[in-house]
């Protein structure tokens, strides 16, 4: 069966900040200018914003560019930042407030709001289609598709209602192609059919390896006499410091009572033991946190990918037929610990370029524009100064990476005349298993610390049970005979859903289980397998976690 093929000018893969900001500013151009473009959107979760998960601490720059009159159009920006708390955690007990003057720039937050950006993104959504882009939540882009000549000409959504054998069952319905002039990805970090583009394009080729984060977040409910709306904490060292790793905290004080408490552990971690769910659920014990969530009540739980690399490991941005945008390509600012405005502005370029390359009758040629478009940007600058960060941290440790942050920030504004590289891959930083120490993590209490299950459940996590693993293993082999030896198969404690276990029967007989249904779709998995031998692709569309305001 041949599937149905619709044409647009611009096709959008992901409905994030990134591709909505692309969709909405194309149709502005299209209007103020008379030339008509027409725009799709597709995104693979049940609804805009169910994928969407982020501390967030906003910086309205972009939003205010693409619509100067939000406050009174009602985006969803409520609570602006009050105060910033900067903390270094010595141990599970001390911790010191660091001083304001001693706080790098570029982490003040003055002017900023403490949001939902799930719910930014549903409000982004309505804009979009009062502005007549079409939206297709709940497809899956699961195929790029191209031209005779190289050039990408759009995508496909998997097919739904196959079974795991492969398989049609009754439901089944055959995917559609959606050609397009110009087809922009903006899926997020670690982007499953970005990933594959910049292969095939080579487009990393000028570029320093990608480095990422794993964000594990949760949102409470707290005492309201506890409860400072607009209060910003930052933070670093205990508990990912003990094992010698590297990572930050944050917890934001929200409207109605909430706050949302998160770590970010670095995925350049050494030791194979290391199990950043578990490393969050001891933060949560800390008294500096603690003392907010004691007698509240866990309302919801996610875990996402933090990409992280900055300039240094930005990729090539275009290619015959489209471009990357946002977390796709790697647009987050480290040294602000942001990305939502980076992105927004990342797909408004995009779009301006291809504005202009559309009136003028162009298509499916590399859209060289949006990359000149971005040098000459504050986007450009702003990464840039921020270029070092990351790095510092990586190369030099903690505190001789935050003094030298700080230099670079406070003193030079970012543009000291040194690049710091960091150029080894996360994946390729994992010690053995024999040399390493084993980490004892205490049990979860149920009041402030949670297992693994009970969290998934808290996500609101669902895939249908009789569809093909969306996690591929390019060798089968290679977590018993291999992982398992040298790292004790690390998949078992980095994935925060439970997904990968090691299973042994009564005989002694070991087996790698893949518990697909349990994923959240953070993608870790195919960040950090020693062997690069996961590979992650898009489920039935609308599965996944279906976060409600993350």
């Amino acid at each position: 069966m041949e599937r149905e093929a619709m044409e647009f000018d611009v096709v959008i893969v992901g409905g994030g900040p990134a591709g909505l900001s692309a969709a909405i500013r194309l149709r502005q151009l299209s209007i103020e200018s008379g030339h008509e473009i027409s725009v799709c959107v597709v995104e693979k979760g049940s609804e805009f914003g169910a994928h969407i998960l982020s501390g967030a601490c906003f910086e309205p720059r972009a939003l205010t560019e693409l619509f100067p009159n939000w406050k009174e159009e009602g985006a969803p920006l409520n609570t602006p930042v009050i105060r910033d708390e900067v903390y270094f955690l010595l141990s599970g007990t001390r911790s010191v407030l660091t001083p304001g003057w001693a706080v790098p720039k570029s982490m003040h937050n003055e002017g900023n709001y403490v949001i939902s950006l799930g719910n930014l993104v549903r409000w982004l959504a309505t804009k979009a289609e009062e502005l007549e882009v079409n939206l297709f939540p709940g497809f899956a882009a699961s195929e790029v598709l191209f031209n005779e000549d190289g050039a990408v000409k759009g995508i496909a959504t998997g097919d739904m209602g196959v079974a795991r054998d492969g398989t049609h069952k009754h439901s089944y319905t055959r995917g559609y192609e959606l050609h397009a002039k110009y087809t922009l990805f903006a899926e997020g970090c670690r982007g499953s059919l970005g990933k594959e583009l910049i292969k095939k394009f080579d487009l990393d080729r000028d570029a320093d390896p990608q480095h990422y984060g794993l964000g594990i977040k949760e949102l409470w409910d707290i005492d309201p006499a506890k409860h400072q709306p607009g209060l910003v904490m930052h933070g670093a060292g205990w508990p990912l410091a003990e094992n010698g790793e590297s990572g930050g905290w944050w917890m934001y004080h929200h409207e109605n009572n909430q706050v949302s408490v998160g770590l970010i552990t670095d995925l350049s971690y050494h030791n194979p033991y290391l199990s950043p769910f578990d490393e969050m659920q001891r933060f949560k014990h800390h008294p500096v946190i603690k003392q907010y969530l004691e007698g509240g009540k866990r309302v919801a739980y996610g875990a996402r990918a933090i990409i992280k690399g900055g300039l240094n490991s930005l990729p090539k941005l275009t290619f015959p037929g489209g471009a990357l945008l946002g977390d796709d390509a790697g647009f987050l600012n480290f040294s602000k610990i942001k990305g939502s405005h980076t992105a927004m502005k990342s797909g408004m370029l995009a779009a301006e370029a291809l504005a202009e390359l559309l009136k003028a009758g162009k298509a499916n040629d590399e859209p060289t524009l949006f990359s000149d478009k971005f040098k000459d940007s504050w986007l450009f600058d702003e990464l840039y100064k921020s270029r070092n960060f990351g790095p510092a941290m990586h190369r030099m440790g903690t505190f001789m990476g935050a003094a030298f942050n700080w230099i670079d920030q406070n003193v030079f504004g970012g543009k000291i005349p040194y690049t710091i590289h960091d150029t080894t891959p996360d994946y390729a930083t994992l010690d053995l298993a024999a040399q390493s120490k084993k980490i004892e993590y205490p049990k979860p209490d149920g009041k402030i610390s949670f297992d693994k299950l009970s969290s998934v459940f808290m996500s609101s996590t669902n895939h249908e049970e009789d569809q093909p693993i969306h996690l591929h293993l390019k060798n089968a082999d290679i977590p018993l005979k291999k992982n398992l030896p040298l790292y004790d198969e690390p998949a078992q404690r980095y994935c925060p859903a439970g997904v990968y276990e090691i299973v042994e029967n009564e005989a002694g007989d070991k087996r790698f289980q893949i518990n697909a249904q349990n994923c959240v779709h953070c993608k870790t998995c195919d960040i950090k397998d020693p062997a690069q031998n996961i590979n992650w692709v898009v489920p039935e569309g609308t599965g996944g976690p279906n976060y409600p305001n993350m």
